[in-house]
């Protein structure tokens, strides 16, 4: 692990026993360093490991072999230093927006008397756009304003990386790239640290600095991790103007297509890491 590195994901392994008791490697000697800061994007067909890695970086599952250190501290268990946003938003349908995000940031700074709670939160309600929602409860808000109060409870605990599976998936085109905007420009502005699992080629090249990908499972492994070329003040709306869009997508949409399928992993040492691919 390189010494900036905020998480170090080393030589992890991940295996299923069958009922005939024959084990399943789902995949095998991972290794990731990810700095402080970085957003990055993974994408690889179903049932290559991508929620498994997130879950294990989450602390819900624990690795078969290897391990994971965040901030020079190994994973062993859930932790408030990894905030995780799912599909689903997960709102206490009984709470209001604010309570939601109070309920979540009283975890972390429980010596704070509740109305500098409330401040804080209001903070992050303000910076997802939210403001004058405060009192309003689930069911009185759209998929995406759900979707908003879930991001904003996760940047309310303050954590040290983010973890985001498909948090758009479910949310309609128009909604989705608002929101996905939203969340670059967020994450720009506080330095937040991201790992999230897509399958959506334009989201990743939108939101990533580097795109992780990972061949098919089982006994999958990370091909190659591809470095976003595009400019830092991109936008869902112009995306498709850049110069180095269309190679970069390309690139992407061939190794989903056709490389993922037929990739044969080169020997490498035991911590030896994915190559990093610059396309010129």
């Amino acid at each position: 692990m390189s010494s900036s590195s905020l998480i170090s994901i080393e030589g992890i392994a991940k295996r299923y026993a069958q009922r005939d008791g024959k084990p399943v490697t789902v995949f095998e000697n991972l290794w990731l360093a990810i700095e402080g800061g970085e957003f990055i994007c993974v994408i690889g067909h179903s049932g290559c490991g991508k929620t498994t890695i997130l879950n294990a970086l989450a602390g819900l599952e624990r690795p078969n072999e290897g391990v994971i250190i965040v901030n020079g501290k190994e994973v062993t268990g859930p932790s408030l230093d990894r905030a995780v946003i799912f599909q689903s938003h997960a709102l206490m349908p009984w709470m209001t927006v604010m309570e939601n995000i109070a309920f979540a940031a009283e975890s972390r700074f429980r010596s704070l008397p509740r109305a500098q709670i409330d401040q804080h939160c209001q903070r992050y309600i303000d910076l997802v756009q939210l403001r004058g929602h405060e009192t309003k409860r689930p069911a009185e808000l759209s998929g995406g304003m759900k979707q908003r109060v879930g991001i904003a409870r996760a940047l309310a605990i303050e954590p040290k990386m983010l973890l985001m599976d498909e948090p758009f998936s479910a949310l309609d085109a128009l909604t989705r790239g608002a929101l996905q905007d939203e969340v670059r420009n967020i994450c720009r502005s506080t330095g937040q640290t991201v790992f999230m699992i897509t399958h959506d080629v334009d989201e990743a090249l939108l939101l990533a600095d580097k795109i992780v990908l990972m061949t098919n499972g089982p006994g999958a492994c990370i091909a190659e991790i591809v470095q976003n070329t595009l400019p830092e003040d991109r936008s869902g709306v112009g995306l498709h103007k850049c110069a180095e869009y269309y190679p970069l997508r390309n690139h992407l949409l061939d190794f989903l297509t056709v490389r993922s399928k037929s990739f044969k992993e080169p020997t490498r040492t035991a911590a030896e890491h994915p190559p990093i691919v610059v396309l010129t």
